[in-house]
């Protein structure tokens, strides 16, 4: 079977797009975040159905989860479906990184914000998100926020919605200003 093809992956899209068109007010950034974490965190079905199905792509080696290479086996990542009507116009995307120290991976811009569905592969793991470090949960970065993704504790995979899937690697710099949303 062709990984494009498997089972959880269409599984999870398609209950990504419930989640979406549940969840309705989306425009990122700290009360959304609080929002998700209050609402949708761990307890809730659409995130227990979405660590579930990460578990199982990565656990079970499926070949659809975070397969492309950004630096090496343990910061890897995969866009699961482009923005579309069905998506709300949202692109889906899975990061995986692995580390017990802090690592940072590539230096990014989110010109529409993003939502971010923290799954935890390690119990221990953590993303640090513009409010600071996360386990199992979100974070979900406002329009014109920009940082290093940033892991440490283990193993998680950034399960994660662009607005438009617009998302900008040479548009901001460390150091450069926030913006005053965050």
């Amino acid at each position: 079977m062709a990984s494009d093809d498997h089972p959880n992956k269409q599984k999870l899209i398609n209950r990504a797009r419930d989640f979406l068109a549940e969840v309705e007010e989306l425009t990122p950034g700290k009360e959304l975040e609080e929002r998700l974490n209050r609402d949708y965190g761990p307890g809730n079905a659409f995130y227990e159905d979405f660590c579930t199905l990460i578990r199982q792509g990565i656990l079970n080696n499926e070949g659809w989860l975070a397969t492309d290479e950004v630096d090496g086996p343990k910061y890897r990542r995969s866009r699961l479906c482009s923005p579309s009507e069905l998506t709300r116009f949202f692109s889906i995307t899975a990061v995986y990184m692995d580390s017990q120290e802090v690592f940072r991976g590539q230096y990014h811009l989110h010109p529409y914000g993003e939502i971010n569905c923290v799954v935890q592969i390690d119990p221990s793991a953590e993303l640090m998100g513009m409010s600071g470090w996360q386990g199992a949960g979100w974070t979900s970065p406002a329009a014109g926020t920009h940082h290093y993704p940033e892991v440490r504790g283990g193993a998680l995979v950034a399960f994660f919605f662009l607005p438009a899937g617009r998302i900008s690697y040479n548009r901001a710099q460390p150091g450069d200003a926030q913006p005053v949303s965050i």
